[in-house]
């Protein structure tokens, strides 16, 4: 069951981050820079305040599933569920920040060029997710 649980935060990580990737980012690339930015602000925090949490549960289920099992799927899973949080720190906080910082006044070639970088980023989190939940699919089906 606890695998299980782990599946479904990884899946639901998932969707939410290729949501972001092939139907969010684009749209909000039609906007002209003001908007763009404007936009983003407060769908990143959004999202943010959904993914963490979601990232955390899944690796917290799917090491007591590897704990439980012993099955290599679920070890998998789980690392690939928290590897967001140091990409995120390590890789991806230096162009939030400075998007967060730039007032929508400000907006123009530059932030744009940030929030297409941004994106591009963000696609590592996305592939995290799906490797946590194929991973996580392979362990429960497994058993």
């Amino acid at each position: 069951m606890i695998g299980l649980l782990a599946l479904m935060a990884a899946a639901i990580f998932f969707g939410a981050a290729i949501y972001v990737n092939v139907a969010e980012q684009p749209a909000r690339l039609t906007l002209e820079d003001r908007a763009l930015l404007t936009e983003w602000k407060p769908s990143y925090k959004r999202g943010a305040a959904m993914q963490a949490p979601l990232a955390l549960l899944g690796f917290a289920l799917g090491l007591i599933a590897w704990w439980q099992s012993s099955h290599p799927g679920f070890l998998i899973g789980a690392i690939a569920m928290i590897a967001p949080w140091p990409w995120t720190l390590l890789g991806i906080k230096p162009t939030n920040d400075a998007l967060l910082a730039t007032d929508p006044e400000r907006a123009g070639p530059q932030s744009r060029a940030l929030i297409i970088r941004w994106g591009a980023l963000h696609a590592v989190r996305t592939a995290s997710g799906a490797i946590a939940s194929l991973a996580l699919l392979w362990a429960c089906m497994s058993r």
